[in-house]
């Protein structure tokens, strides 16, 4: 925590965090100290793990399956709290990765939105890690822009340049801030 006490002093507010158990132990005392900060999930969520992470986390970027976006939308209520989603889309249909299928994504943010009532703002990528990122994150503009979502959620300190160019609006760049 030593690492992020200067960004915070500086008036940096927010964070991502992969898991919900580390940001747990490392965040909680900061935030009773700081309501300003946000902090954004940006790796898997269990369902099981749903109530602690709706507690600490003001971002999901996530949020890929309905038995997930059901349990999130049950925390809120029960905590009465307001999480702004990521729909997490598996942008070049690979196996090993979680995601919403791109043609699944109309259908999926639609229930999200409209029947469950949860606050999507945006979509989030993670292209294939042997390919340029180009063609994926202009899928990903064009899907968020057929959908009328604002936000992007891409770009890593490797191509976060790339993905600004083709829209990104929140960039995960801590591996180039912190090593």
């Amino acid at each position: 925590m030593n690492d992020i006490r200067p960004l915070i002093d500086n008036g940096h507010i927010h964070f991502g965090e992969n898991k919900v158990q580390e940001a747990q132990f490392k965040w909680s005392q900061i935030l009773l100290s700081n309501n300003l900060i946000k902090l954004h999930l940006v790796g898997p969520l269990q369902t099981n793990k749903v109530d602690k992470a709706v507690s600490i986390f003001s971002f999901i970027h996530s949020l890929d399956r309905i038995k997930l976006a059901d349990k999130l939308k049950e925390q809120e209520i029960k905590q009465s709290k307001k999480l702004k989603y990521f729909i997490q889309v598996n942008i070049a249909n690979e196996i090993q990765k979680s995601g919403v299928l791109a043609d699944d994504v109309p259908s999926f943010t639609d229930y999200c939105i409209k029947t469950l009532g949860l606050d999507v703002v945006g979509l989030m990528c993670l292209p294939p890690v042997n390919e340029k990122p180009d063609t994926f994150f202009k899928i990903l503009k064009n899907l968020s822009d057929s959908n009328k979502l604002i936000e992007l959620s891409m770009g890593m300190s490797n191509d976060y340049e790339t993905a600004i160019k083709y829209g990104a609006t929140y960039i995960r760049v801590g591996s180039a801030i912190f090593s």
